[in-house]
Order: structure tokens, then C-alpha cells, then sequence
């Protein structure tokens, strides 16, 4: 019990830190402000991992979902490749979706929906600027569908619009209206499974349990796990009003309302019971990945040490509440996969590995 109290209360005295590298951006790199723009590099002059052959001929579903969203616009980028806008009633704004195709078609196939980190996937931090999780999925015939846009939403639906970061709804975005234009869209078998890092570990979990029946896995990589703990609140509120200038308050409320413990996974756990779980961290300590020579490392060698010391506290933080999140699914009975890596910190090259070894689980869900 002292141990554990000095673990929290250390971990407490620095968590004000943590937020300003959470999805993996360096400390001298913040991320981008969000926005619904197409984020660089993912728009119709983008090539895909099978760039080649002719661009497939589209139609626009005229399907509409329960609330009225619809697609707006189908692009094809490559032979593969299709860049979606999709007008969200909830929010009452269209949205780019990055959908890589199956490499065969010829009968319906299930779905795996990607979300990114804090920015939501703007400029080059996501699946696709930062990791090779596209050419690892080519051959998996599984639609993958990146949502892009929600930067520091944490993908839920906020009691009231922030002046700063306006209307949120992702989680009946995600969990409602998508799915019914992505199954039109792409002649899905209805099967899916979501994944998602960083400030999205924690919306893939809540995005499976507000959402019954929807996603058949879900895979986490260095993701809050828990939402009512004290420090875990911390991180939320500082990601969401340093990283992205909103105010947390707008999201859930204060820190004793309700949906704090409503959006908690660890609290909810046993609404995760029948999704095949894979949970992934590093343990703090720095490793391959975080060597100043990484693709994946802060180039502004000047900060270079203190984006290590945040990574630090980041992966070890998340490290203790994925041990609760573990412990309180094994009170339960509910079999999950985790792994805790012997190194790393919060960073894409440790994510793009996290993808591949959770394939299996995902595989299992999906039915492949």
C-alpha cells in the first residue's frame, strides 16, 4: 500500500506533464490544431500501398443513416484507395474518411475501423504518415477505415460546444452514423473490430461498450484505460485544454459528474465481456524507437531530453492503469490479451508493432 501511494503520488506530481506529447508528437512539434480539413498526404493525390491499376469506378450510396448523415463525396485515389466525405448530422459538418479497400472483393468482407492520437490524425500523425499498417493490412481482405478529424475530442459526445474546438459528437458519429454508410458504401459482411492509440485507446474501449453488438475486437495501444482516477482525470482535462485550447468541462463536465465514471472502461468492464481485447503499453524505460537515429524521434535535438523525460511518464502511467484495467477483467472472468512491453515510450514505432502482434485478436474477431 505505501509503495502504490508513492507510485501515485510521483506519478501525480509530474501527470501536469503528460498531455504534451500524448499520440506520440514531440514536445517541439505540437500537434495541429484540430479541424475537418483532408490532412496532408491522405487526399485524391495520395498513393496507397497498391497505387497501381486502374482507380475503381464509384457510386454514392443514397443511404442515409437513422439521423440523416449521408456521403457527400467518393474520391478514388488508386486501385485501392478511397477518400470519403461524409456530412455528419450530429455535428452538422462533413468529414474525410480514408478507406483501403480488400484485394478481393468478390464477396462482402468485415471492416476495421482505425482512430489515431490526440490530433485526430491532422498533418502527417496517423496510420498511414507515420507506420507501414497499411502495407501490413493489404493482404488481410478487411476493409480499413481511417477516421480522420476530431483532434483532442477524445471521439465522444460533449455535453455542449467549446468555443474553441466546437461541436463534438463522435461517439454517435463513430458508434451510429458511420457504420450504416461504410456497410452501403463498401458491401461490408457487418463484422468489425476497431483500434486505436494514445488519446484514442481510451474511445475505442467506450466506443465498444455505448455501442453494443457493433465491433466483435477492439485493440488498445498505450491507451488511458481508466477516466474516474484522479490522475487520469489530470490527463484528460490537460490534453484536452493545453494540446487542444478547449475546456474539459464542455466535454464530460466537472470532475465529479457522472459521465466521468460513465466513460470509465475499467468501471464498465464487464459491457466489454464477448469482444475479443487486446491491450497493449510500454513500460517507460526508453528502447529502440526513442534512439535520437529513429524515423520516429523528435528532431529538435534541444528538446530531445525532455520529450524522453514525458514519454517517460506517459507509458508509465498508462502501464499502471492497464495493470487495474487487467485486474478488474480477471475479477470478472473476461479474457483479454496484454502485452507490456520490456521498453518504449509513447511513440508510432512502438503502435506500428502493437498493430501487427494484435493482429491475431483482431483477426479472431473479424473471423479471418
Amino acid at each position: 500500500m505505501i509503495r502504490r501511494t508513492i507510485v501515485r503520488t510521483a506519478v501525480a506530481a509530474v501527470v501536469t506533464a503528460v498531455s504534451l506529447s500524448i499520440g506520440g508528437q514531440a514536445l517541439a512539434d505540437p500537434p495541429e490544431q484540430p479541424g475537418a480539413g483532408q490532412p496532408e498526404g491522405q487526399g485524391p493525390e495520395a498513393q496507397g500501398p497498391e497505387g497501381q491499376g486502374p482507380k475503381p469506378q464509384v457510386t454514392i450510396p443514397t443511404v442515409k443513416s437513422a439521423d440523416g448523415s449521408y456521403i457527400k463525396n467518393i474520391v478514388p485515389v488508386d486501385a485501392r484507395t478511397l477518400h470519403f466525405d461524409i456530412y455528419s448530422a450530429a455535428m452538422d459538418t462533413v468529414l474525410p474518411v480514408e478507406v483501403m479497400l480488400p484485394a478481393d472483393t468478390s464477396v462482402p468482407r468485415p471492416s476495421l475501423y482505425l482512430l489515431s492520437g490526440a490530433d485526430g490524425g491532422a498533418g502527417q500523425a496517423n496510420w498511414q504518415g507515420k507506420t507501414d499498417a497499411m502495407q501490413f493490412l493489404s493482404d488481410k481482405n478487411v476493409n480499413v477505415i481511417q477516421i480522420l478529424g476530431g483532434g483532442f475530442s477524445f471521439y465522444t459526445d460533449w455535453l455542449q460546444p467549446d468555443p474553441k474546438l466546437g461541436v463534438y459528437k463522435y461517439d454517435t458519429y463513430i458508434g451510429k452514423e458511420l457504420p450504416t454508410l461504410m456497410d452501403a458504401a463498401l458491401n461490408t459482411n457487418g463484422v468489425n473490430a476497431i483500434a486505436g492509440l494514445s488519446m484514442s485507446g481510451l474511445s475505442v474501449l467506450n466506443l465498444v461498450t455505448h455501442n453494443p453488438g457493433l465491433f466483435q475486437a477492439a485493440a488498445v495501444y498505450s491507451g488511458l484505460t481508466q477516466t474516474s482516477d484522479p490522475i487520469a482525470q489530470e490527463a484528460v482535462k490537460l490534453t484536452v485544454n493545453e494540446w487542444g485550447g478547449g475546456t474539459v468541462e464542455n466535454m464530460w463536465g466537472a470532475m465529479d459528474n457522472p459521465l466521468w465514471v460513465e466513460n470509465d472502461p475499467t468501471v464498465n468492464a464487464e459491457k466489454l465481456r464477448g469482444v475479443e481485447l487486446f491491450v497493449s503499453t510500454g513500460n517507460g524505460i526508453p528502447g529502440a524507437y526513442d534512439l535520437p537515429s529513429s524515423k520516429w524521434a523528435t528532431t529538435n535535438t534541444s528538446e530531445y531530453p525532455k520529450t524522453i523525460a514525458l514519454g517517460m511518464i506517459i507509458e508509465a502511467s498508462i502501464n499502471l492503469f492497464n495493470h487495474n484495467f487487467q485486474a478488474k477483467l480477471n475479477s470478472l472472468g473476461i479474457p483479454a490479451t496484454f502485452v507490456y512491453r520490456d521498453v518504449g515510450l509513447h511513440s508510432w514505432g512502438y503502435w506500428q508493432d502493437d498493430l501487427k502482434t494484435s493482429w491475431g485478436v483482431l483477426a479472431k474477431g473479424l473471423g479471418l
